[in-house]
């Protein structure tokens, strides 16, 4: 798979576009804009949700007073992860399966205009799992965290 990566020394950073090569979420599902890369620390990445008023979960998720359902934003944690990992050469052809989530805090609401800054990194990371850490952030604080395990497949199985 040939991407163009926007490169600045240790930092790969995949649009939007190339997001959408490495995970089959689409909209209203996709929950990331773009992902930037740490090749010196491969271990960790950072997702970037900008979270419009236009959102169908806001109709419901308030009315008057909206705010980002929490699990979205885990699964937004989620999927910066899976871009992390399948974005990886021997990981072609792969997909990641949510397995557990645990220690989920919420800690403010994420409202509509926000940018959503989604820090992951790995805990641990097996052949066919791992386990990971998420944080997201709004103007530097913290609205959630959690930490979560996938296990990767072959797409072939999925079907």
């Amino acid at each position: 798979m040939n991407v163009n990566y926007e490169t600045s020394g240790i930092e790969r950073i995949l649009s939007h576009e190339e997001v959408l090569k490495y995970i089959p979420h689409r909209y209203p599902f996709l929950m990331i804009d773009k992902v930037k890369i740490n090749t010196i620390q491969p271990a960790k990445a950072i997702g970037y949700k900008c979270v419009s008023g236009n959102e169908d979960f806001f109709q419901g998720h308030f009315p008057g007073a909206p705010i980002m359902p929490g699990v979205l934003i885990v699964e937004a944690m989620a999927q910066t992860s899976c871009v992390m990992f399948l974005s990886r050469p021997k990981m072609q052809g792969k997909l990641a399966y949510f397995i557990s989530i645990d220690k989920t805090k919420f800690r403010r609401p994420v409202k509509p205009g926000d940018l959503l800054e989604l820090r992951v990194e790995i805990i641990k990371d097996g052949r066919r799992h791992g386990k990971m850490k998420g944080e997201a952030y709004v103007d530097n604080k913290l609205t959630t965290e959690a930490e979560f395990m996938f296990i990767i497949i072959d797409k072939e199985q999925s079907k």
